[in-house]
């Protein structure tokens, strides 16, 4: 179900972040992402595979790197509206 591999994409902070960079810029490899986001390089694999797995990006071999991107390039617009609506929800806390 696309909407179940959606919430999944989404559910984990790292993956929103992966996501963020990733349609943020063209490509990105993993040692940029880990290094950027303050994870490890394997804890970053493990959330791109899954990402890949549920056809959200792809990516492209470089020797001796991969570098990922984007496949569903409106997932920019999700994060608009999830930005505001979490935005709002801060607000309405105070």
């Amino acid at each position: 179900m696309p909407d179940e591999k959606l919430a999944k994409a989404i559910h984990s902070r790292v993956r929103r972040d992966i996501l963020h960079m990733l349609y943020q810029k063209d490509k990105v490899s993993v040692h940029e992402i880990s290094k950027t986001l303050g994870i490890t390089e394997s804890s970053a694999s493990k959330n791109l595979k899954l990402l890949y797995y549920l056809g959200f990006i792809d990516f492209e071999s470089k020797h001796p790197e991969k570098f990922y991107y984007l496949k569903i390039k409106e997932i920019r617009e999700l994060f608009d509206v999830y930005d505001k609506i979490v935005k709002k929800m801060k607000n309405m806390q105070k």
